[in-house]
């Protein structure tokens, strides 16, 4: 949900740049972040600037997340785990935290939202199959949400 009075900063954003900038954060950002910026990126194509990041970063992605998104027709081989500090200091338009509570830091941006979401990691692959599945649908009404927002009124 948009805070009072930031529906115009969103849309300046998007007019300005033409591209919604979303960032997704969890923990290790090795699954369920990595996935959410896959998504939004091909869910969103060219209009859409995806950024992931973890509050304390693994260094690797899961080799589960690469196969099942794989799936997906979608290739997170050559992503890397990074931390916050290679996005601080940019505006989002949208900032998603994946269940780091306390360990995500507060970060400027026109909308947040945090999605309850188990880490998958430990899950059987059907768990993991359906963590993977939640988090594109929440990025295609995320999405959505945005552009609606940025339209004129």
């Amino acid at each position: 949900m948009l805070r009072p009075g930031r529906r115009g900063r969103a849309a300046g954003l998007l007019r300005l740049t033409g591209m919604l900038r979303v960032l997704f954060v969890c923990v290790e950002n090795s699954n369920r972040s990595q996935m959410a910026e896959a998504f939004a990126r091909h869910l969103g194509g060219a209009g859409v600037d995806a950024r992931s990041a973890g509050s304390r970063p693994s260094g690797v992605i899961n080799p589960r997340a690469i196969a099942f998104m794989r799936e997906r027709g979608i290739d997170l081989s050559a992503q890397h785990s990074k931390s916050l500090d290679a996005v601080a200091g940019a505006p989002f338009d949208a900032i998603v935290t994946m269940g780091c509570g306390d360990a995500c830091p507060w970060l400027p941006a026109a909308r947040r939202e945090d999605w309850a979401l188990p880490d998958p990691k430990l899950l059987d692959d059907s768990g993991f199959r359906g963590v993977r599945d939640e988090i594109e649908r929440r990025v295609g009404a995320l999405l959505t949400g945005l552009r609606r927002a940025a339209e004129p009124t």
